[in-house]
């Protein structure tokens, strides 16, 4: 199989590909050491039965090699670009370029579409679709080092040939049953440039805290931003600097010097020194010194004191079982436990009562929580009955 190791080459492959009407990209790639994602290989392929031709890997740690015309065919709205589980793929060109490649596909997306369950994996697609059986090898590799053997490059091309076959199944299956426009919708998070910018501001929010306290949650909401913005600027993972345990402890303890900082507990030695000693003080400091009415906001969903309708919530999960086994589509893409737990306490505030969600299920969960449709049963299926 052909490795690009130049900028020449890879323009060449890349005005070859942007004759066909699609190109199925895949991504190899490092982030255990990193913040962001080291980009170690890029996997294209197109239409065709000459393999030696048609798939391509393209080394971007060659010396001297540019990306450039692959971002030029990512931009090419004539070529739809095919990924599988895109997120990440489309997050390291983002960081890379400032470019989402246009059109998309995403086959585990389209996938819970037409009926392969939550989340269904690229080696179940290829099983089931294109009834191959992946090389599984090299599914744990350095892909930094070189050169890389044979046996690397046969499972890393693996994941762009046999996509083409799953590509042009959905494609087919999609256009049957009308639902394209579904997998558009959910397309359009992934194609949002907001999805892959993480706002250190925003950072607290992940920090999974058991108080509301807004001078607490203040602090936490420094400490969080400070190891952000040190983990974005020197490009090492967050956990470097100091985890999610430690956070909370800090948070707590709020110390105020080194000595009080000395005696965490959870803290990673090479934090109670230096730069990330002094970030973590004046983070605390910070917190402390916020005026109240710039505390964090804790938005209260009410969820603990939702007064759910027990027997509604059961219905409504009946309803979704029903709904998703009839339309093919995996239930966790249409509804989650406690979205159906707000319908039955009467919000209204969900994705299910939304675009073809509410087509699929929320109009008529809508109609179950006014009594306007019961449910019964007709041997094994779940049958919906106008009252």
């Amino acid at each position: 199989m052909k490795t690009i190791t130049t900028t020449e080459a890879l323009a060449d492959y890349c005005r070859r590909a942007a004759e066909f009407p699609y190109v199925t990209v895949d991504t190899e790639f490092l982030r255990e050491r990193t913040y962001y994602s080291k980009l170690c290989l890029v996997q294209l392929a197109v239409m065709g039965d000459d393999d030696e031709q048609d798939a391509v890997l393209v080394d971007p740690l060659a010396e001297g090699l540019s990306l450039e015309p692959l971002y030029e065919l990512f931009r090419d709205e004539g070529v739809v670009k095919v990924f599988h589980a895109a997120r990440q793929d489309l997050e390291i060109f983002f960081v890379d370029a400032g470019v989402i490649p246009s059109p998309l596909f995403d086959t585990q997306v389209a996938a819970m579409v037409c009926g392969y369950g939550d989340q269904a994996g690229y080696e179940t697609l290829v099983r089931k679709i294109a009834k191959a059986q992946l090389d599984k090898s090299s599914r744990f590799t350095d892909w930094s080092r070189r050169p890389l053997t044979d046996a690397q490059k046969k499972y890393a091309i693996g994941d762009v040939t046999h996509l083409r076959v799953i590509y042009e199944y959905l494609k087919g299956e999609l256009e049957k049953s009308g639902r394209a426009k579904w997998v558009k919708e959910e397309l359009s998070v992934l194609t949002d440039p907001d999805t892959y910018i993480v706002d250190p501001d925003e950072a607290w929010k992940r920090v999974k805290t058991r108080t509301n306290s807004a001078r607490f949650l203040g602090i936490v909401r420094e400490l969080a931003r400070f190891r952000e913005t040190f983990a974005q600027e020197r490009n090492i993972p967050r956990s470097r600097v100091y985890k999610d345990d430690a956070l909370m402890e800090l948070a707590s303890t709020k110390p105020k010097d080194m000595g009080e900082l000395g005696r965490s507990r959870l803290l990673l030695r090479e934090a109670r020194k230096g730069e990330v000693a002094d970030g973590i003080l004046a983070a605390v400091q910070a917190g402390l010194d916020c005026p109240q009415e710039d505390l964090p906001k804790v938005e209260k969903d009410g969820r603990d004191k939702l007064q759910v309708n027990p027997a509604l919530a059961d219905l409504l999960r009946v309803l979704l079982k029903a709904r998703c086994e009839e339309t093919g589509v995996a239930q966790k893409l249409i509804a989650s436990a406690a979205d159906l737990d707000l319908l039955a306490a009467g919000k209204r505030s969900v994705p299910a009562l939304k675009g073809w969600r509410a087509d699929v299920f929320g109009k008529d969960a809508l109609r179950l929580c006014d009594g306007e449709l019961a449910l019964g049963v007709k041997g094994q299926s779940v049958q919906v009955i106008e009252t």
